[in-house]
């Protein structure tokens, strides 16, 4: 039970693949995830001419006539991994090792609300 709470937002399943086929025309699946966009593709690679893969601002992002879905979802995995650990360089005064431009250590914090007065 959410005690009456809803969620505050709404996902509208924006990412799209496009199934090309020059006998049966253009058939479109709206995915919730690129997961769920990589399995339509890999289901219905074989029986398609083209298959693409529309990201949310409706750019294509991945062609089958280009690119083998499976090295696809290898260079986007990847991709996604190395964004999530992607940190901004910061160079502590104090050389603390746990100090990072957003999660400063205390003596930074310290620093920056006396250079505000």
């Amino acid at each position: 039970m959410t005690g009456g709470l809803e969620p505050t937002e709404e996902y509208d399943g924006s990412i799209t693949v496009r199934l090309l086929d020059d006998a049966a025309g253009t058939k479109e699946h709206r995915c919730g995830s690129y997961e769920d966009a990589i399995t339509v593709v890999k289901a219905n690679q074989y029986d398609v001419t083209v298959a693409k893969i529309e990201d949310r601002d409706g750019n294509i992002v991945f062609t089958s006539a280009d690119m083998d879905i499976d090295d696809w979802e290898s260079v986007w995995r990847q991709e996604k991994r190395s964004q999530s650990v992607h940190v901004e360089a910061y160079d502590c005064p104090y050389d603390s090792v746990s100090c990072f431009a957003d999660d400063l250590c205390v003596q930074c914090k310290i620093d920056r609300v006396q250079d505000q007065y």
